[in-house]
């Protein structure tokens, strides 16, 4: 089964191929269990903010097939029990704050890992896509004090900071690339050595891999993909385009 990073959060995706083909996945696995797929769905919550931002995750899904759809609200400071992914046939993760994120699923690793191993696909948006990697990158907006994104996207971080993510993918991620002009943050954590490669995804677009076999990579939606990578003591770049 498939991880699909997501480069934005649901209100960007209007090419219905990267739902589409993620429900697929989770059509299938539940096949192979003889039931109604089960999906757990990772959101942010202050204030009862999950309550309005939901809708946006279950609408597509529930419009495409019937499911089982269990939410697992966020909150600051809060840590996501490793029993809530026991069982699942699909993990999604939405947008919202990427640190907070990071820190409630850091009791929840291995559960998850584990639940995809076994099969389960796995689709973040966004903050769920930032997360997902060996070494994610989850905010900041300066480099040694020189801006090189916009402060809007900085998570509330100065300096470019990457931490130990999920671990499902092996390459770092950034999110709304394009739109949001991280592409300078995704090129300078290469440039600096804080990665050895970043692939930056654009909004209404997903970078598909599976975790057997992250190098088979490709690409859905209607933007790009950009790949910023350190190989010896240079830094390539390349751009591939969804099919």
């Amino acid at each position: 089964m498939s991880i699909f990073l997501v480069g934005g959060g649901p209100d960007t995706v209007t090419s219905s191929e990267i739902f589409d083909q993620f429900v697929d996945e989770v059509l299938e696995r539940g096949a192979t269990r003889h039931r109604v797929p089960k999906i757990v769905l990772v959101i942010f919550d202050e204030g009862g903010s999950a309550t309005h931002f939901l809708p946006a995750y279950t609408a597509p899904l529930e419009s495409r097939m019937s499911c089982e759809i269990r939410p697992v609200l966020v909150c600051r400071d809060s840590l996501v029990e490793s029993a809530s992914f026991d069982d699942v046939d699909a993990i999604l993760v939405a947008s919202g704050p990427t640190p907070a994120y990071l820190n409630a699923l850091q009791t929840s690793i291995d559960a998850i890992a584990s639940a995809i191993v076994q099969g389960a696909p796995y689709i973040g948006f966004s903050a769920g896509a930032m997360i997902a990697p060996k070494v994610a990158l989850i905010g900041g907006y300066t480099m040694n004090g020189t801006e090189v994104c916009t402060e809007e996207w900085s998570e509330g971080l100065a300096e470019i900071t990457l931490k130990a993510g999920l671990g499902v993918v092996p390459f770092t991620v950034d999110v709304h690339a394009a739109q949001a002009g991280t592409l300078g943050r995704a090129l300078s954590a290469v440039v600096n050595g804080l990665a050895d490669r970043v692939v930056a995804i654009d909004e209404n677009t997903a970078v598909v891999t599976t975790l057997h076999d992250p190098s088979s990579i490709r690409i859905v939606g209607g933007g790009n993909a950009w790949t910023f990578e350190a190989s010896d003591g240079q830094v390539t770049s390349s751009i591939r385009r969804a099919n």
